[in-house]
């Protein structure tokens, strides 16, 4: 597998209002580059783009999403790295045959697919890979 750079960085936050005010100033920025809900994922987004890398604050929209247990099991902080394939599902192919496990499989997203590998592998770290193309960079 090629990763072909950093696609972005997930904070899981309590409250997403709260942490754009710590963040923003920051980042230099006064409001987010892209903001989503993601209703599959259970997520609430405010990405910022630092560079060509995404830096994501998220907050579960439910009590029972993955970032609310994130945050239950460890505090707010880092969540995930995301590193952009080519192909997320060759890319899955081949690390499945070197015993990268993985936690269910491709997932959809804005026309792309994403997939993560599981953190017991990745010294801890939940590890996302992505296809996205990033068009929203163009021009910038």
């Amino acid at each position: 597998m090629k990763a072909n750079k950093i696609d972005h960085i997930c904070i899981a936050v309590k409250n997403l209002d709260q942490a754009r005010k710590i963040w923003e100033p920051v980042l230099g920025k006064t409001k987010p580059d892209d903001e989503y809900i993601d209703e599959p994922e259970k997520i609430k987004v405010a990405r910022y783009w630092v560079g060509e890398v995404g830096f994501e604050l998220m907050e579960s929209t439910t009590p029972d999403g993955d970032v609310a247990k994130f945050i239950e099991k460890r505090g707010e902080g880092i969540m995930l790295i995301s590193l952009n394939v080519n192909n997320t599902r060759k890319a899955m192919e081949e690390l499945k045959g070197k015993d990268y496990p993985f936690i269910g499989g491709a997932r959809p997203f804005r026309g792309c697919e994403f997939a993560f590998i599981h953190p017991k592998k990745m010294s801890g770290v939940l590890l996302e890979i992505i296809d996205y193309k990033w068009k929203e960079l163009e021009g910038r």
